[in-house]
């Protein structure tokens, strides 16, 4: 896995093999990041099943209930198929706009 920290968000890049074992380290590494916006990028794999990001519904919905943004970045997959509580954009400019739009939305009290 790769970490990039800036004063805004932590940006989690994978380079495993499988989305599953990318999970399973993420899941011991969370506490560091749960203070932290944080942007998951698939970007660079291909043919991810919507059961794999799936795995990271209850995180997802655990990290923006603490009010921290949780953005997956996952290009070719049906948005209709992914559950609402987890955000999936194809691209790491969309992914900075989710975290301004959470932030503007948090300002707000929403």
């Amino acid at each position: 896995m790769d970490i990039t920290k800036t004063r805004v968000f932590t940006h989690l890049k994978i380079n495993h093999k499988s989305v599953s074992q990318f999970f399973e380290e993420f899941e011991i590494l969370y506490p560091e990041f749960v203070n932290q916006h944080l942007i998951i990028d698939f970007s660079e794999k291909i043919n991810i099943e919507i059961q794999e990001i799936v795995l990271f519904l209850s995180l997802s919905v655990k990290h923006r209930k603490s009010g921290k943004s949780f953005v997956i970045i996952c290009e070719n997959i049906n948005l209709d198929k992914i559950p609402d509580e987890i955000n999936i954009v194809p691209s790491f400019t969309e992914a900075i706009d989710i975290l301004e739009m959470d932030a503007i939305e948090r300002d707000l009290g929403f």
